[in-house]
């Protein structure tokens, strides 16, 4: 029997105490619960039973899956604001969030309402009430997404994987195109301590004869790509030649990369584009927190592995030369705390290290050993708040940079914004 309707802080509580399920890497429950829901992309049937009407409504959807260890939400984030450009409705799924969880799900560019989300989880609270194994915070967040994606109708759907890829929710869709960003190391405990291995999770998103568009370099990652599309039988396109014909409005010659990799995509899925569509997409597409400038000497990017970190230092180059940061640094704690220190380094002058809200942020006292057994002469100083390390951060004559973390990101911004309160725990 149906309970009573969830108001959207209520579905968000609910949905979050999810997180004690942790992370589990499989397909059965969210195939499950894509079933129960009558959603089916794959074959271009979906009906919308969650909300209650017709069994035989059904909408059909193009749809394009990302996976990737860098750069995936920003080849998401210009897939749709290309699309768009276009005319086309478009659902964009991607995480993590940076202020609030309706990030995650857009709706031609537009987050998802409160109201969608109490509704849609209240649904599914109900649905998966006495389900053993329960569903994990991101397969609900993924069907979710899908389920309003279908009630909207929508030509094209965008899904970022959330981890890997293999068996990563987002990957129980039948796409039209696969497509693999730059694979580095990160999530090792999940993914493997090899780029092979962490190659091949994220190669688990090619399916039989649906092509790939790839940006991966590393020759070992590349060739378990290369062999997974041909034992699936899947055309393969290497993007090697970055897009440098027109604007991006994303900072960083690495973006020109992304944006060759979303066209190429595009054009792998057989979406009819036009050059005016391509030109005022990449102009217009917002991705917050990938070398944001907040003012003249503010930056605000989410690197938040050691091949990120470099990319953001080669970046700062190209906009400050020689010139060195006040770098505010927080960083969660499973992550390659020496690595991001050896990468940001070169381009820090001094560090503040700040306490930051998430219970997974490795304590500054932690991160202020590394750093100094990273870098010995870069002075630093332990903050109790991001308000004090901006505050810091200012007296001193440099640009600052807010980097570590994508939560990280979201609370400065947050702050930044002076709406706190709206700040919602991140899920990854």
């Amino acid at each position: 029997m149906p309970r009573s309707l969830l108001t959207y802080k209520q579905a968000l509580a609910w949905l979050y105490s999810l997180q004690r399920f942790g992370i589990k890497l499989g397909l059965e429950n969210i195939q499950r619960l894509l079933k129960e829901l009558h959603i089916d992309l794959g074959s271009a049937r979906a009906s919308r039973a969650v909300s209650g009407t017709s069994p035989e409504t059904s909408a059909s959807a193009k749809v394009i899956h990302v996976a990737g260890t860098n750069g995936k939400g920003s080849v998401c984030a210009m897939i749709d604001s290309i699309c768009r450009a276009q005319g086309y409705r478009t659902g964009l799924f991607t995480s993590p969030h940076l202020i609030t969880f309706r990030e995650r799900i857009r709706l031609n560019g537009e987050m998802v309402t409160q109201e969608a989300v109490a509704s849609g989880l209240t649904a599914i609270r109900d649905l998966v009430a006495d389900w053993d194994p329960h569903p994990t915070f991101f397969e609900v967040a993924t069907a979710l997404a899908l389920n309003h994606f279908v009630e909207a109708k929508v030509d094209i759907v965008i899904l970022e994987t959330g981890l890997g890829g293999r068996l990563d929710a987002t990957n129980a869709i039948r796409s039209d195109v696969s497509v693999i960003t730059p694979v580095d190391f990160d999530h090792q405990q999940w993914l493997g301590q090899s780029l092979r291995e962490i190659a091949a999770e994220k190669a688990g998103i090619i399916k039989p004869r649906v092509p790939v568009i790839s940006a991966v370099r590393r020759r070992e990652a590349a060739e378990v790509i290369r062999k997974r599309a041909a034992e699936c039988e899947a055309p393969i396109e290497y993007v090697t030649a970055p897009y440098d014909e027109t604007p991006i409005a994303l900072a960083g010659s690495h973006q020109k990369q992304n944006a060759a990799l979303a066209i190429a995509a595009l054009d792998a899925a057989k979406i009819d584009i036009s050059e005016s569509a391509i030109v005022d997409g990449l102009a217009n597409v917002e991705w917050p927190a990938r070398f944001q400038r907040w003012d003249e000497r503010t930056i605000i990017d989410g690197a938040h592995n050691p091949a990120a970190a470099k990319v953001l230092t080669d970046t700062w180059r190209e906009f400050f030369s020689d010139q060195r940061a006040t770098l505010i640094l927080a960083v969660l704690s499973d992550k390659d705390l020496r690595g991001i220190c050896e990468a940001l380094a070169p381009i820090s002058d001094y560090v503040l290290l700040p306490k930051i809200c998430s219970e997974r942020a490795a304590v500054p006292e932690k991160l202020a050993k590394v750093l100094a057994g990273t870098a010995p002469s870069l002075p630093y100083s332990i903050i109790p708040s991001i308000a004090d390390a901006l505050n810091q951060a200012r007296k001193r004559p440099q640009p600052i940079l807010l980097t570590g973390s994508l939560h990280f990101a979201g609370e400065a911004l947050a702050h930044l914004r002076s709406k706190p309160a709206a700040f919602e725990e991140c899920a990854q």
